[in-house]
């Protein structure tokens, strides 16, 4: 009874600390960003495609141009002009040591904005990034800064609200700030899973277990394993009061009462944000979506400040008796939900036989076919991956190579790998210039223009799946939304951008001669009429130059009236 009540002090004890490190950040410091309500669409550390959620999505009421202001006094330290990314997004840095940020916007308040439009001729360039110092764009707490939008990679109207640590950058969870978001619901338990660590957990992968609840507590059948090393994984999410599937904020894992890992999502840095694939089963998220969440630390996942070192999850197994699991998750606000479940170890069981080559974490590896080869570093892999690398004709008719077939898409690799790939046939120098690589990941592709090195293209990057080489000799185009000489009596000009293969990466447009401030959102170009078109009415010339990909580059000219 002694060493049980010490075993709940301990974990108590841990707890008390988890929930003292919020208390360390400055409560109702910032307010609000918005003038309605906090409702919100993700929270900080939700799951995301190779990186965690890195602030809170704060709903508009499916809104553009809804009025932000800033959290607290301070100076407007950066902005930035993107196609993707946080597209229009501006930075606050605070007397207290840290900065905000705000994303996906519309417009910045007038006098920003017009700095930035007026940077924007001057460099001849939409895209910016630009750094203020403090007396340039000082703000007080709840100054209008910008206008909501949807601008960059948002799938819809939403305000993107980050908190960092102005020295070092990272990421705090804003809601460690005592913001007021009401939440009296705790995480929603659906799936418990368990691996064979014997093996990678990407072989043979997860193993299902149906999760039922019983009154306020979850359960399972006692879970049989065939191994003596094994780990655990959590499917759930925290809904909070606003319907939406948030990210779990806390979770621990025990056995016999005894704390065997724990995770808290506080703080993150975008050095380190891709580790989110060493903290998920990235094989059911990238196949299907769904959000597993291990409760044990990989063997090449180093992310900091997210579990505790000493405790990594792994259960080895010594004997055929009974053993008690609970996993309990917990939100911000303490919301607490319990899974209690029993295993077992079943020894009647057999190895599973792994072929091919082994890529282990922290062990750079060089694999190669007959036309290719690939170059892993130390940090690529999380576990180890049974790597298959092979080659088929390609079926693209502009191909001049072989397919090469790196694994899956279902392998997450955490920095670049090196590729290089020979063609099938010589290339003359002008066809070298016009040959790029077709990444294909099942799910979507990316073109990228590489470097000869003797008779082979290098290329660097980050995922797994098809690689060919295309030669690609066709021109960019873009495509005007009015016939060629004819009146405009819209507020914009809209041109959309089209590639045969990869993508239009730059764009330069002239307008009587004079450089144009065109946007860009995703494929497709606006200008909207301001003071910078000519007072002369008319015929106007528009003349449009683009390069795609491989670098060729088309200009055209487009007439129209004003």
């Amino acid at each position: 009874m002694k060493v049980l009540s010490k075993i709940v002090f301990i974990v108590c004890f841990i707890s008390t600390i988890i929930l003292s490190a919020q208390k360390n950040y400055p409560q109702n410091y910032f307010r609000n960003p918005l003038n309605i309500p906090m409702q919100l669409a993700a929270n900080f550390g939700a799951v995301r495609s190779n990186h965690f959620h890195m602030g809170l999505d704060l709903r508009t009421n499916s809104q553009e141009n809804l009025s932000v202001v800033a959290a607290a006094d301070g100076y407007v330290s950066r902005i930035k002009v993107e196609r993707y990314g946080f597209g229009n997004a501006v930075y606050i840095t605070h007397p207290n040591g840290y900065t905000t940020l705000y994303a996906h916007l519309n417009k910045y308040y007038d006098k920003l904005d017009e700095f930035v439009k007026e940077r924007q001729y001057k460099d001849e360039k939409w895209e910016q990034d630009i750094t203020f110092s403090p007396g340039q764009f000082p703000v007080t707490k709840g100054q209008l800064i910008a206008l909501s939008g949807n601008t960059g990679g948002s799938a819809g109207p939403h305000l993107h609200f980050e908190i960092r640590d102005t020295k070092t950058e990272e990421c705090i969870n804003p809601l460690l700030f005592g913001f007021n978001i009401p939440d009296g619901i705790a995480p929603i338990i659906s799936g418990l899973y368990w691996y064979d660590r014997r093996f990678s957990t990407y072989e043979p992968g997860a193993n299902g277990i149906a999760v039922k609840k019983a009154g306020g507590t979850y359960t399972t059948d006692v879970v049989q394993v065939s191994s003596p090393t094994i780990s655990f994984a959590i499917k759930a999410v925290d809904k909070a009061n606003q319907g939406f599937n948030l990210g779990i904020y806390h979770a621990e894992l025990l056995m016999d009462d005894r704390l065997i890992y724990s995770f808290s999502i506080d703080q993150v840095s975008y050095d380190d944000t891709r580790y989110i694939n060493g903290c998920i089963d990235y094989t059911r998220f990238a196949k299907d979506k769904i959000s597993i969440q291990h409760l044990s630390s990989l063997p090449g996942m180093k992310l900091t400040n997210y579990s505790q070192p000493d405790l990594n999850g792994v259960i080895t197994l010594q004997d055929e008796d009974i053993h008690d699991i609970e996993i309990i998750l917990k939100d911000v606000n303490g919301n607490t939900s319990r899974l209690k479940t029993k295993v077992r170890l079943n020894k009647n069981s057999e190895a599973i036989p792994q072929t091919g080559k082994t890529v282990s974490p922290n062990q750079g590896k060089t694999i190669a076919s007959e036309n290719a080869e690939i170059s892993f570093s130390k940090n690529a892999v999380y576990d180890a991956v049974n790597f298959q690398m092979s080659e088929k004709q390609a079926t693209n008719a502009d191909g001049v190579s072989n397919t090469i077939v790196l694994q899956s898409p279902y392998i997450p690799v955490h920095d670049d790998y090196t590729l290089k790939i020979k063609p099938n046939r010589k290339l003359t120098g002008e066809e070298k210039g016009k040959t790029v690589v077709l990444f294909d990941y099942g799910s979507d592709t990316k073109v990228i223009k590489g470097k000869w090195d003797g008779d082979r293209m290098e290329t660097q990057f980050n995922r797994l799946g098809t690689a060919t080489l295309l030669l690609d000799q066709s021109l960019p185009s873009v495509s005007p939304g009015w016939k060629d000489g004819a009146l405009i009596n819209s507020s914009f000009l809209k041109l959309s951008g089209k590639t045969k293969i990869g993508d239009i990466i730059s764009f330069r447009a002239e307008l009587d001669g004079k450089w144009l401030r065109f946007a860009r959102v995703k494929d497709d170009f606006f200008y909207v009429f301001d003071e910078k078109f000519p007072k002369s009415s008319g015929l106007h010339t528009l003349k449009v130059t683009t390069t795609n990909t491989a670098g060729s580059t088309n200009t055209q000219t487009f007439t129209f009236q004003r």
